[in-house]
């Protein structure tokens, strides 16, 4: 479980994004930080039950940093107003499909799966699903797959047109489209303070182990 500290801290951030005001308060956010790291060690032991890949990981170089990149970008704010995690084998750096956790007041999720793979990633993920599109439907028609993510696939970036090779009539068509695979659960700000919370994550994550297992079977 999470401290109400820490989401009152995100609170507290989200109305005084700056960097006077998150010099005053450097101290709440290091509270914050241990907090939330203290839970993702939690999580990378339930999510390693079933896992294997990402027993060995270390739960502080799984954290995104709070400062936020605005080279490109219209919004200035300096910093991010959610702590995040990105939890798969080899760490956050290493492209390949995982799980994620999302810490936000009012806008807190769970997700798993694989955000922008390249395009060589992508073209063998397709094949597969091409290849073992029964497979495929057996894992996201699966009822606890659909009880967690009732949304299925998540289109974040989808072709207009087929792509290259694939004819529109292809049963996996809606599939082969995507270039994203993501699916999402969401929590409130009261279970992220319950304490089962590791538990209902991890029954979670294990719902999304076989979609990230056939992604990463996929391309490599």
């Amino acid at each position: 479980m999470l401290q109400t500290s820490t989401l009152q801290f995100l609170k507290q951030l989200s109305k005084n994004n700056n960097k006077p005001w998150f010099d005053e308060n450097r101290k709440k956010y290091e509270l914050a930080k241990a907090d939330f790291i203290q839970l993702i060690s939690g999580v990378i032991d339930s999510i390693s039950k079933f896992d294997g890949s990402v027993k060995e990981l270390e739960s502080k170089k799984c954290i995104f940093r709070i400062n936020r990149d605005v080279r490109f970008s219209k919004d200035k704010s300096p910093y991010k107003t959610n702590l995040g995690a990105s939890i798969s084998a080899g760490g956050k750096k290493i492209s390949i499909a995982g799980y994620y956790f999302h810490c936000e007041p009012g806008k807190s999720f769970l997700a798993g799966g694989f955000y922008m793979p390249d395009p060589e990633q992508l073209s063998k993920i397709r094949q597969e699903i091409d290849y073992n599109f029964d497979e495929w439907k057996k894992i996201i028609q699966n009822k606890t797959f659909k009880k967690y993510f009732p949304a299925g696939i998540e289109g974040i970036d989808v072709l207009s047109r087929p792509p290259k090779g694939y004819e529109p009539s292809n049963p996996a068509i809606e599939f082969l489209k995507m270039k994203c695979f993501i699916i999402s659960h969401p929590l409130t700000d009261k279970e992220l303070t319950e304490k089962d919370l590791l538990k209902k994550s991890g029954q979670v994550y294990a719902g999304m182990w076989p979609l990230i297992q056939f992604l990463n079977t996929a391309i490599h």
